[in-house]
């Protein structure tokens, strides 16, 4: 299990939920488990999120290993330069 924690406004879409446990392996896995457990999260997710695995933030990044011990923070896109 991998604990997630939802940032800011995402939380209000995973009723009320700040920290949560999804079985995942990659970044693609806690998207899917995220969106199966929560299904308010899902449409947020489709039109793009950010997640933050052991400080470095990725989007799109499908097969990013996510270990059980990894820090995981789910936000919303991040932009920028």
């Amino acid at each position: 299990m991998v604990r997630v924690r939802i940032w800011g406004s995402l939380a209000r879409l995973a009723e009320g939920q700040t920290e949560v446990e999804i079985e995942a392996r990659n970044f693609k896995e806690v998207l899917d488990g995220l969106g199966a457990k929560y299904p308010g999260l899902k449409a947020h997710i489709a039109r793009g999120v950010s997640l933050s695995i052991d400080g470095v933030i990725y989007r799109e990044a499908w097969f990013t290993p996510v270990r059980p011990e990894s820090e995981v923070v789910l936000m919303p896109y991040m932009t920028g330069g």
